[in-house]
């Protein structure tokens, strides 16, 4: 106890109470690390979630034993992000979300007994809608759906049809292109029997129409459809003819712009060409015929009138005798039908605009000049255009190449070191905890050596005595003290015996010295080490001369 009393009056209570205060820092800083490292990291399971899935999913969660934390007003669920993967499936096992559509679990959870054919349709129809919505609201731009579906039952006896039609509600993020608007009708009008994509009406959270559903084809669709297939056109062409040019002139020293005019027209022409000299024998039918006649057959004359004249008169009278044949000839001609279908988007005219960038040259202290290309150059960058576009002089196709000085000049540094490019692809939460970590560490290090490290030296640094001043019965038994606190002895100096040939009285000269010398470092060294003992000793001794 006494020592442990010693130990606090040496160090003093301000450095002890300093240890303490810096201390408690030092453990506080150090459990919140812990904390911080034991909290998981949560990232989003869902969000932009209704208040009935919020709930389903948070009872869920609880039973799970999933810890989770509630953002917003409840839309956003967050979950430790080691989990999201498991958890997910655990839900969709369970039906969630629901994002407030019922779907074909619906009959699931109703007893088709005793149920009538009413109800097993309205169910139908809900079970379609609500499939159809969680569709459309899995698609990237799409937040929220509600899908409305028409569907007419064919009446007995009745040759009349009425076609089914669908509207859709959508909640989206911006605004959605021509292309998707499209992509939507036709998943719905796939998805039911006898749905055609012109009957589906879209309109968006805002009150825009985006499709009129009206049974006909929207001219405004149309319209936008050819000018999206005009637009992937010309950036194909474009993209296609800026690749090739960065191997001639360099990347980015060539800009192109293409104009393209489509024929959207669609026909059919349907031609049928007869050969003459292609004739075929397709049946060839002969007859023949022999006929033999009397002569007098059937004449009348004085001889035949006469009574009592015989047939035998007649039959000896003269014969004739003849014969004919006939031949038919059938032939096929031959006959050639062809039936060409010009579809839509041919290309009518194309105009392609090319400006290409002149060569520069360092010469060697930064400076650039800049020099125009030749016409050679320009030539054979036309050439290339041509091929690459397919030009046709028919079509009264345009290709301009022209060589002009860029505004803003190259980088002459070689390909692969931009040093803006990162070595490493980071998200953002990864930087986010790189940052944390890195501050952390600068806490850390500050607290050590501006902190721990100065207390630590002061503590561990013993304090030196106060010098004990020389009594006058030790000044006199050793000697007197000098103007520059020296030890004067009164003692004559023991000869040593010289062990060679010096003289007695120089090796005892150098003994006088060395010893004074070494009475000058001693004194020296504690002056220095304990400035203050060494005032108060001078102040003492010019007191005592006083």
């Amino acid at each position: 106890m006494e020592s442990l009393t010693k130990l606090i009056n040496r160090i003093g209570m301000p450095r002890i109470a300093a240890m303490a205060m810096v201390a408690v820092l030092m453990l506080g800083f150090f459990a919140f690390l812990i904390t911080r490292a034991q909290t998981p990291n949560l990232a989003p399971l869902y969000s932009g979630l209704s208040l009935e899935d919020s709930s389903a999913i948070v009872t869920e969660l609880q039973t799970l034993n999933v810890p989770y934390e509630l953002r917003g007003e409840g839309d956003t669920i967050l979950i430790p992000r080691d989990q999201i993967t498991t958890t997910r499936m655990n839900l969709a096992g369970q039906g969630l979300p629901q994002r407030g559509q019922v779907g074909y679990e619906i009959f699931d959870q109703q007893s088709t007994l005793g149920a009538t054919s009413f109800v097993q349709n309205i169910n139908n129809v809900r079970a379609l809608e609500g499939e159809l919505a969680r569709t459309i609201s899995s698609l990237n731009r799409i937040k929220g759906a509600r899908v409305h579906l028409v569907l007419p039952e064919r009446e007995l006896f009745r040759r009349e049809r009425q076609d089914p039609s669908a509207s859709i509600v959508l909640s989206v993020r911006g605004e959605l292109s021509a292309g998707e608007i499209r992509a939507i009708q036709h998943l719905v009008s796939s998805a039911i029997e006898g749905l055609t994509p012109s009957r589906v009406a879209i309109v968006d959270d805002k009150g825009n129409l985006l499709a009129a559903g009206t049974g006909e084809a929207d001219s405004g669709i149309l319209s936008g459809q050819a000018d999206e297939k005009r637009l992937g056109f010309e950036n194909r062409l474009r993209t296609r003819l800026e690749d090739m040019l960065s191997n001639v002139v360099g990347p980015g020293r060539a800009r192109v712009e293409v104009a393209a005019e489509l024929d959207f027209n669609r026909s059919t022409t349907t031609q049928e060409t007869f050969d003459p000299d292609g004739q075929v024998v397709r049946s060839t039918q002969t007859s023949e015929s022999e006929n033999q006649t009397n002569g007098a057959d059937g004449q009348v004359t004085v001889a035949n009138e006469l009574p009592g004249a015989s047939q035998d008169a007649a039959a000896n009278g003269p014969l004739d005798l003849g014969k004919s044949s006939q031949e038919t000839i059938n032939y096929e001609i031959s006959k050639t039908t062809q039936t060409a279908v010009t579809e839509a988007g041919a290309v009518k005219r194309l105009s392609v605009a090319v400006v290409v960038d002149g060569t520069y040259t360092d010469d060697g202290q930064g400076n650039l000049t800049y020099t125009p290309r030749s016409a050679d150059e320009v030539a054979q960058i036309q050439t290339l255009v041509r091929s690459a576009v397919g030009y046709s002089a028919d079509r009264g196709d345009t290709v301009e190449v022209v060589n002009m000085q860029f505004a803003e000049r190259p980088d002459l540094a070689p390909p692969g070191t931009d040093q803006t490019a990162g070595l490493f692809d980071f998200t953002r939460d990864d930087l986010m905890n790189g940052a944390q970590m890195a501050v952390t560490l600068l806490i850390a290090l500050a607290l050590i050596f501006f902190v721990m490290r100065p207390l630590l030296r002061k503590v561990l640094t013993p304090e030196t005595q106060p010098l004990a001043l020389p009594t006058a019965a030790e000044l006199g038994h050793h000697g007197t003290l000098g103007p520059n606190g020296q030890l004067i002895s009164d003692e004559p100096a023991v000869p040593e015996v010289p062990r060679d040939k010096t003289p007695a009285w120089v090796a005892n000269a150098k003994s006088m010295g060395e010893t004074q010398l070494q009475t000058l470092k001693t004194v020296g060294t504690l002056v220095e080490e304990n400035p203050k003992q060494a005032a108060l000793i001078v102040r003492d001794w010019l007191g005592s001369a006083a």
